[in-house]
Parts: structure tokens; sequence; C-alpha cells
């Protein structure tokens, strides 16, 4: 499958060198520019590209970039994607430690991924933002095992869901579906889910234990 991955951080990384290993055609960008990406490309085998390329030809692409800097992502960012594109979000909205204060979301009240969509123009699939970097590389497990950990996963589009829900099966993760992206404040930072190592039993009861009252210091 043609992957495009935006962020070449701690989660971005290692889902280039998961992805590229179980044989997918990964496109990776950064913001400082491909020429950045030239050791993680010769370790994995992934194609350096600018951001404004990294979904051409893409079936699914990955957004993994602080929430500040959504906004100044190219236009046309899915402009020469393919048909029944996915796109995943994988931030968090950290006002205190990174972000600032984001007005579109303290003061309208949505969740940080329906904030990011909008940003985007495009549906999203909220996974991976509760996950540990390095877990995507250690905690992977075969199907059935019963050590394999779940992660939750929310969107409004179903097809593009059950497409991210696929691929996370195959990178060695169940998952458990969270609803709706007005639902996905149950993931958001602070919750029970959020960094739950866990299976899908206990992650689904996290997801219902969930407030969707941010604590102070997750308010900008």
């Amino acid at each position: 499958m043609k992957i495009g991955i935006i962020g070449a951080g701690n989660i971005g990384g290692n889902l280039t060198r998961r992805l590229t290993a179980l044989g997918h055609d990964v496109s990776v960008a950064n913001s400082r520019g491909p020429e950045t990406l030239t050791e993680l490309a010769e370790e994995t085998g992934a194609t350096p590209v600018r951001a404004e390329d990294a979904a051409r030809g893409a079936e699914i692409v990955v957004v993994t970039v602080p929430l500040k800097a959504v906004p100044d992502l190219p236009s046309g960012l899915f402009d020469g994607a393919a048909e029944g594109l996915a796109v995943i979000d994988t931030g968090n909205y950290y006002p205190r430690r990174r972000d600032g204060r984001i007005d579109g979301i303290e003061d309208e009240g949505v969740t940080e991924s329906r904030w990011t969509e909008r940003q985007l123009g495009h549906p999203v699939i909220k996974a991976f933002n509760g996950t540990y970097a390095q877990d995507i590389l250690d905690r992977h497990r075969p199907a059935g095992d019963p050590g394999r950990q779940a992660l939750p996963v929310a969107g409004d589009d179903e097809a593009a869901k059950r497409k991210v829900r696929a691929l996370i099966d195959e990178l060695g993760f169940d998952t458990v579906d969270a609803g709706g992206i007005d639902d996905s404040w149950r993931q958001q930072p602070d919750t029970p889910v959020y960094g739950l190592r866990a299976g899908a039993e206990a992650v689904a009861k996290a997801l219902t234990e969930a407030s969707p009252e941010r604590k102070p210091e997750f308010q900008g």
C-alpha cells in the first residue's frame, strides 16, 4: 500500500520503520525538507519528500505534527491522493507545554481532532495519539496473542476507519472503535485510555470512564 507520513518525529519515524518493514511503499516528509531525512530513508527504504508531495497516490496519510503546526501545512495537501484516502490524525493538544491557546478548540469546545479536520479540509481518523512511540517497534504481537495491546480508533468515515483498523491490525495491535470524531475526547490526553497498555476489553472500559472536562493543565 502507498502510505504518506507527514511528520518524522517519534511516532512518524517509528511508523515509517514498521510500515516499510511490512512492505508498504512509504513517503515521509517533515517541516525541514527531504534533505534532512536521508538517514531515515537509508535505514528504512522510505522515500523522503516535501510535505506537499507526501499524499501523492497514497491510500493512507498519517499527519503527525504538533497541533499548532497543522494550520501551516501546505494547501491542497491531499491533491493527487488515491480515491478513498484515509487520513490518520495522531495529534494532541498541549496548550501549556507546546501549542499555546488554540481559540477554535477552547472557544468552540470542539475536540482537537475535529479542529484538525477543519484545518485540513478532510475527514480524519484519530489513532496512535496515546501510543508510546517505542511500543510501535517493540510491543506488536500476532493476532490472537493474549498479550496483544489494543488501540482506540475514532472517526466519522466508516470506510476510512475500517481501512485504518486493518492497517493497525497488520502492525500487530488490536483496535477498539471509539466512536466518531466528536467522541474522540475520550482518548485525548489525561483520559484513562491515554497511554494505556492493555487489551481490547480494558481499552473499551477505559473509554467509558473518560470525562469530557479538561483539567486546568490541559486548558489554554
